[in-house]
């Protein structure tokens, strides 16, 4: 197998998984507030990223590094967790799932303007008709969400297509596992005193699905979903691979579907087909010509 199709496989092993955060997070708020379950997640994956760092003798990074995993846990550990849990108390998880089909073209942004990469013209042609397709969703089916809350997803895509680009980035010198786990452990004095102050008065009473919810957007989607995404995006090439990402909407609506019972319009699945039509165009095109 190619490295170019090994990326491609990583990348949708690391969406299938990212598919379920949304629904989990969902499921986490109706339990936790959105700024405590930010913080808790990424202290409980920073646990078990400091334990594989040390457990294999990984060397710190250089301090070149340091910026650029900054701006990774800005965008992965802190942005998109609490924006997405503070729009999913106001919009369903389907509606919300609809505007990740933003982050390809986020992501392919990033990816020129700070890691260096070159599609053809045509990429940028698909990529943008995909963005398109969500776009108009979006405006045409208002009465399922709410402004704020679709402000707040618009936000989270754009500061995760940032920390998509950068880790991407560094995952070709440190590793993909290594990368996330160096933010995670960055982030902790940030996330450390967040999740005590934000500590609800009791935990008694809180339900076993938001218990749940908390487990997956910890160990999943936090960590694990990341080990394979930005391998993927390393070896595939960050705009390239990022197209995956509107593949995900997808996923998530069947998850919404059946475990959050939520309803699936025609508006969003023919929005999700457009940008399946979409990806396969933008991957054909990814490589600079």
């Amino acid at each position: 197998m190619s490295k170019n199709s090994k990326g491609w496989v990583q990348g949708m092993i690391g969406v299938a998984i990212f598919a379920g955060s949304l629904p989990a997070t969902r499921l986490a708020v109706r339990g936790f507030d959105p700024v405590f379950l930010t913080g808790v997640r990424a202290l409980i994956a920073a646990l078990l990223g400091a334990a594989l760092l040390w457990l294999l003798r990984q060397r710190p990074p250089e301090r070149k590094d340091l910026p650029a995993l900054a701006l990774t846990a800005l965008g992965v550990v802190a942005g998109f967790p609490l924006l997405t849990a503070l729009a999913l108390q106001q919009a369903s998880a389907a509606r919300a799932m609809v505007f990740v089909g933003l982050l390809p073209l986020c992501t392919a942004l990033f990816a020129v303007w700070r890691g260096g990469e070159r599609p053809r013209p045509a990429f940028w042609l698909f990529s943008g008709a995909g963005a398109l397709c969500v776009s108009a969703y979006a405006a045409l089916d208002g009465s399922a969400g709410s402004i704020p809350g679709d402000l707040m997803m618009l936000g989270a895509v754009l500061i995760c297509g940032l920390g998509y680009a950068e880790g991407a980035g560094l995952a070709r010198r440190l590793g993909g596992w290594q990368v996330i786990s160096w933010a995670l452990v960055l982030s902790v004095p940030v996330m450390l005193p967040l999740a005590l102050w934000c500590w609800p008065p009791s935990l008694v009473g809180i339900g076993q699905e938001a218990w749940l919810g908390l487990a997956y957007v910890s160990v999943f989607s936090m960590l694990v979903g990341f080990v394979f995404w930005y391998r993927g995006l390393a070896l595939g090439g960050i705009a390239a691979v990022g197209q995956l990402q509107l593949l995900q909407p997808f996923l998530g609506l069947a998850l919404a579907a059946g475990l959050l019972h939520e309803p699936v319009t025609t508006g969003m699945l023919v929005a999700m087909l457009g940008a399946l039509v979409c990806v396969t165009g933008a991957k054909r095109y990814a490589a600079a010509g």
